[in-house]
């Protein structure tokens, strides 16, 4: 009996298993680490019980020097580097480039004997300077050369549009061969008009002025419109070349061509000459006409 009320009064004993402390849920020391710590405690960290915390030591070395021009040269061979700069300036306008265009090569139809005329002009050279020549000329078809033009030219680019040019001219006719100087601006004016002013002094001392402007009016992406013209003065009358002084004679042209390729293009259009003045009067007085009409078809190309 007394055992019986000795189980009553005292509380039962734990299992044996869980007489042994279970430290899993103690608190030490007041922080308890995440679980990526335990797994991976970091070198710079000391123990926490150790009341400091080891700092890692900073690594010393050398800085490279600053450039002084190209950031590249303080990591890559600077001499490497200058011939890459080179090669870059000279594949973005620095390269050697030319071109020959020959913009009318045409027969035409007129009323009186038929006649062929050629125009065109070449240059090689970068973006600022170049070699570059003209030419154009004339004659009857079946008969002898009429007249014809060569120049040579030294041209530079005096901003994006306009090029200066200099050089030197040679004109073929009938027995009145003659050399000039040429100054002049060849380029772009406003609205994409293709301009051209040249002044020539020959070695007889007579000056002319020349003045010419086309403009390409794009109908589709392949069929052109150009209406263009040219005005010649001179300064003095000159008698053996038929010219008197003042605006000699003027040009007017529309040609309509169609492009199968940028390279080249067939046209037809139509070509008005009218000499006037001083000119005119020379003209009719040795029996040539002062004007002139004519059906043109011809071909336009470059490369």
């Amino acid at each position: 009996m007394k055992y019986a009320l000795a189980a009553l009064l005292l509380p039962a004993a734990p299992p044996a298993h869980a007489q042994q402390m279970d430290h899993s849920h103690m608190h030490h020391g007041g922080m308890e680490q995440p679980p990526e710590a335990k797994d991976n405690p970091s070198p710079d960290i000391a123990d926490p019980h150790a009341g400091h915390l080891a700092v890692p030591a900073t690594p010393k070395g050398t800085a490279p020097p600053p450039p002084s021009d190209h950031a590249a040269d303080a990591y890559y061979n600077p001499a490497e580097m200058a011939r890459a700069r080179a090669a870059m300036r000279r594949e973005n306008g620095g390269m050697t480039f030319s071109q020959l265009m020959l913009d009318r090569l045409e027969y035409r139809l007129g009323q009186g004997a038929d006649a062929y005329h050629w125009q065109g002009e070449g240059w090689i050279g970068g973006d600022i300077n170049r070699l570059a020549f003209k030419t154009e000329g004339e004659g009857e078809v079946g008969g002898r050369l009429e007249e014809a033009e060569v120049q040579a030219l030294y041209s530079r680019a005096i901003d994006p549009w306009i090029n200066l040019e200099a050089g030197l001219r040679h004109d073929f006719r009938r027995g009145q061969d003659r050399s000039y100087a040429v100054i002049g601006i060849d380029g772009l004016a406003p609205y994409w008009f293709e301009v051209g002013a040249q002044a020539f002094l020959s070695a007889k001392g007579d000056a002319h002025l020349r003045l010419e402007a086309n403009y390409d009016q794009r109908i589709t992406q392949r069929l052109i419109l150009q209406p263009a013209a040219e005005l010649n003065f001179a300064a003095q009358d000159v008698p053996e070349l038929g010219l008197g002084s003042g605006l000699s004679d003027v040009e007017l042209g529309l040609r309509l061509r169609y492009e199968f390729a940028r390279e080249f293009a067939p046209y037809i259009g139509v070509d008005w000459e009218r000499k006037l003045g001083k000119t005119a009067r020379i003209a009719r007085a040795g029996s040539d006409d002062a004007s002139a009409a004519s059906l043109v078809m011809g071909i336009r190309f470059w490369f």
